[in-house]
């Protein structure tokens, strides 16, 4: 099942573009001192093993096409001078959002859907909000943004089973396929497919032990049983 909201007047961006803008929103804010960031510093925070979902691993190239895509549509700047070219978001302006809106569209960019509680947490070394009830009221004005202004750019989810919040996500690469996500939550989530291999490779190591204690009683080989199949 995928989403699908009225169709978007706002630009729409590929998952390696919404990494970028994204990653540029939070060292802008997380580590001002070493911002803007080069090329070499984009590609590390687009490529981060924490905070990133899902993880990537991008090439040099494909963050330098993506920035020139976004700076087109006005998202991001380039910043010349001195040996190296450097590069800042502009996606407050360029989206024509609030400053808390931004916040939540750049950890949504960043980490995938989230409940309201887990997007206040997670934003906390970006914005603090005052509560749960303030993030909501910024989702609620995106999901309800008017088609003059370029469409929704949130979505709310179907609740998950076994869950008692709905998670929203981010629109600025299209309609989400919801049945995407949920394979890929069935890898990382107990009773799982990442589960369920790792329970049978443990069972394996057990077998083979069971196997080597028997031929060891019976003076014979693992090999020489395995010749008699």
């Amino acid at each position: 099942m995928t989403t699908s909201p009225t169709p978007p007047t706002h630009p729409v961006l590929t998952a390696i573009e919404a990494r970028v803008l994204g990653t540029l929103m939070e060292k802008a804010r997380t580590v001002p001192d070493s911002y803007p960031l080069s090329l070499n510093s984009l590609v590390l925070g687009c490529n981060q093993k924490t905070t990133r979902d899902p993880l990537m691993e991008l090439e040099d190239a494909q963050v330098a096409t993506a920035v020139a895509n976004l700076r087109e549509l006005g998202l991001v700047h380039e910043t010349t001078g001195g040996r190296t070219t450097k590069f800042s978001h502009n996606f407050q302006r360029g989206m024509n959002v609030f400053e808390q809106s931004a916040v939540l569209l750049g950890m949504l960019m960043l980490r995938g859907p989230q409940t309201a509680g887990e997007l206040r947490l997670n934003t906390e070394r970006w914005y603090r909000f005052a509560d749960i009830s303030s993030v909501e009221g910024f989702l609620d004005e995106l999901l309800e943004r008017s088609p003059e202004k370029g469409g929704p750019l949130v979505v709310k989810l179907p609740r998950l089973s076994g869950t008692r919040e709905q998670r929203w996500a981010h629109l600025l690469c299209g309609p989400v396929d919801v049945n995407e996500l949920e394979s890929v939550r069935a890898l990382h989530t107990p009773g799982g497919l990442a589960e369920r291999v790792e329970r049978l490779e443990q069972e394996l190591v057990q077998l083979r032990q069971v196997v080597q204690k028997l031929c060891a009683e019976l003076g014979v080989s693992p090999d020489a049983l395995a010749a008699l199949d």
